[in-house]
């Protein structure tokens, strides 16, 4: 075996391999092509342009999102970790002339439901249902309202929680998951629904005003003005939200409470408009369920001091959304409330618009003071007759008692050779017939025709006979009490028309006034002095008088000038054999009473409407007479009284009269 072995391990004789072919499997170029080198050259090139340029790409990205933009995104890192929740402002409050509070806030306690971390079943439902006394239907429809809503939004499930609903909640928390007590803001009227067309109230703001651009900076659920002064100066009165700050985890729920923004309170805004007048007025209008309007303001600024429209609003309706039912009363109401009569009624001026017609036959120069007309009861026009409201005639009455005694026939003659258009142009520039600019929604501008606004509106050209209705009042005449109150005020000045106001100071949280009234002037008739003083003697005479129409609004201290009107509402034969209570009352004539005192010193004019009232002496002056004793209540003057026949400033001098209200 051993020799084997060594056989085997012998080593194998070398063989020849000159004859092989050498470097057999090994690539060998044997040609070098430049074309094919460059190829490869610019393929190199071009992926290394393409990948610096995509690093450039990367680079500048990471330098805008960390250094550009670096305090951005470090902010909403942060805003996913600390949320916030807005907390409601409270309102500014509304005061009246004298600083007495007619709106202001109170804490009202509402029941929120925090989504986030919690499931509402069917036993939570009806134990919250039966805590507030709701239908769990009321609570499923405001749940799907807040759907697509972030969970961490609270749900407000309902207002207004009683102390004794608040302690079961607070005391029951353990078992009520999610469920929490809000604390808001709530409007408080002190008077209840006084000045309610003025006021107005508050809604939960709609999705079409949370699209307006004008909302921007509103959400859901926000209470905002809907009607009134609560709309139009809500940017004063709103104030600015307060934040409170939460730190949440990962998944939002909330960790721990951080330092938030107190709200800041909006800006008071106080008016001219007394409290003391404001309930006399809707007082007297609500106890025979009178429907109209009442308005007084101060003659030489143009502040107004009382504006009543009955029937009132009954602002608790309205909070929170009124009802189908409630709203398909107001509706059928035939004292239609929700109409603010103040600006929105446009009546017939009847008699008191025989104060235009004199103004403009004394400033066209088409009678004197002294001009006599002689009044049978009737005055025969064409192949018409126009009577007058005393049938058996006033006889022959000059200016003065044609205005006291409101002679129909007087005013024909004279309206007359006047003719519609000059008529027109001194009542435009007395205020009627387009909007005075009070801040009052919805403000009709009446109708003053015209000879040209007949063939436009009806194509037909103006009669003669229709100025002799125009005259007094009657015809295509339109106004509204805003207006009429405005004319009375202009006389009573001296021939001043002021635009109306009712803002007297905006304050800040801080007091500090922001805004101040100040009376505006739109005209002045200062060519007609004589003309306007002879005016008031026949509107003294139309009160103090022994045959004045107007004798009911007499006062024993204050000289009172004014003027009646019964606006015909329908012309209707089938009624004149019936008694007036007998007729239907939206067939009955509108009843004005516009006066001013004292009439040797004008403050105040006061305009009252009472529709469907029938006469103005008798339905609408007691009115204007209990707002000015109010207005005035215990003045004391000298014992010395001055006759009612005397004329205008002359014993009217002896009087001692303070030039302000007692306060």
């Amino acid at each position: 075996m051993k020799n084997i072995r060594k056989q085997n391990r012998k080593r194998q004789p070398a063989q020849d391999i000159s004859g092989w072919p050498r470097d057999i499997g090994t690539p060998r170029i044997t040609h070098i092509n430049d074309g094919e080198l460059d190829f490869y050259r610019r393929r190199a090139m071009y992926s290394s342009v393409v990948l610096v340029f995509f690093f450039i790409i990367l680079i500048t990205r990471l330098w805008y999102l960390q250094i550009q933009q670096g305090q951005e995104y470090s902010k909403l890192a942060k805003n996913n970790r600390v949320r916030h929740l807005e907390i409601a402002a409270p309102r500014g409050n509304i005061l009246d002339r004298k600083g007495r509070e007619i709106v202001t806030n109170r804490p009202s306690f509402n029941v929120v439901w925090v989504r986030e971390r919690n499931r509402v079943d069917d036993t939570l439902l009806k134990k919250i249902a039966a805590i507030l006394d709701i239908e769990i239907s009321e609570l499923l429809a405001r749940t799907r309202k807040m759907v697509g809503t972030p969970g961490h939004i609270p749900i407000r499930l309902a207002e207004e929680l009683s102390w004794d609903q608040v302690a079961y909640i607070e005391n029951n928390r353990m078992e009520l998951p999610g469920i929490k007590i809000e604390v808001i803001p709530q409007r408080v009227y002190h008077y209840g629904n006084l000045a309610s067309h003025i006021i107005g109230y508050l809604g939960e703001i709609s999705p079409k005003e949370l699209s307006s651009p004008a909302f921007a900076d509103y959400k859901a659920g926000d209470m905002i003005g809907k009607m009134g002064l609560e709309k139009l100066r809500e940017k004063d009165l709103r104030g600015e939200k307060g934040r409170h700050y939460m730190e949440v985890n990962a998944l939002g729920f909330e960790q721990r409470n951080l330092k938030g923004l107190e709200p800041l309170p909006g800006n008071d805004v106080q008016l001219t408009i007394d409290v003391d007048l404001q309930r006399a007025a809707e007082e007297l209008m609500m106890k025979d369920d009178k429907s109209g309007a009442v308005v007084a303001i101060e003659v030489n600024t143009g502040r107004l001091l009382m504006l009543a429209s009955s029937p009132v609003l009954e602002l608790d309706k309205f909070l929170g959304g009124i009802s189908i039912k409630d709203w398909q009363e107001m509706l059928a109401n035939p004292h239609h409330p929700l109409i603010n009569k103040i600006v929105q009624g446009q009546y017939p001026p009847a008699s008191t618009y025989k104060i235009v017609t004199a103004i403009a036959a004394l400033g066209e120069g088409v009678i004197t003071p002294d001009s006599s007309i002689y009044c049978p009861g009737h005055y025969r026009f064409g192949n018409r007759t126009y009577r007058c409201w005393k049938k058996a005639g006033h006889g022959a009455v000059n200016l003065k008692r044609a205005l006291a005694e409101s002679c129909d026939v007087y005013f024909y003659q004279v309206g007359q050779r006047l003719g519609v258009n000059r008529i027109a142009s001194y009542a435009t520039r007395l205020g009627l017939g387009k909007k005075t600019g009070v801040e009052i929604e919805h403000e009709k501008s009446g109708l003053i025709p015209t000879s040209d606004w007949k063939m436009k509106r009806y194509k037909k050209p103006w009669q003669e006979g229709e100025t002799l209705s125009i005259a007094i009042g009657q015809g295509f005449n339109l106004v509204t009490p805003l207006q009429l109150a405005l004319m009375t005020a202009t006389v009573a000045n001296g021939g001043t028309l002021y635009q109306p106001g009712m803002i007297e100071t905006v304050r800040d949280p801080d007091g500090h006034v922001i805004e101040q009234f100040q009376p505006t002037v739109l005209d002045r008739f200062d060519d007609q002095g004589s003309n306007l003083q002879i005016i008031k003697e026949g509107l003294i005479e139309a009160v103090n008088g022994r045959h004045g129409t107007a004798r009911r609004t007499r006062l024993e201290n204050i000289t009172v000038a004014g003027k009646t009107g019964t606006a015909q509402v329908v012309r209707l034969k089938q009624y004149k054999h019936l008694k007036e209570e007998e007729i239907p009352y939206k067939y009955r004539d509108h009843a004005w009473f516009t006066c001013f005192a004292p009439a040797e010193r004008p403050e105040i004019a006061v305009t009252v409407l009472v529709e469907h009232g029938l006469h103005g002496g008798s339905a609408a002056a007691p009115i204007a007479k209990a707002v000015l004793e109010k207005y005035f209540g215990r003045r004391t003057i000298t014992p010395e009284k001055t006759s009612s026949t005397v004329l205008f400033g002359t014993e009217f001098a002896n009087t001692d009269r303070s030039s302000e209200p007692t306060q």
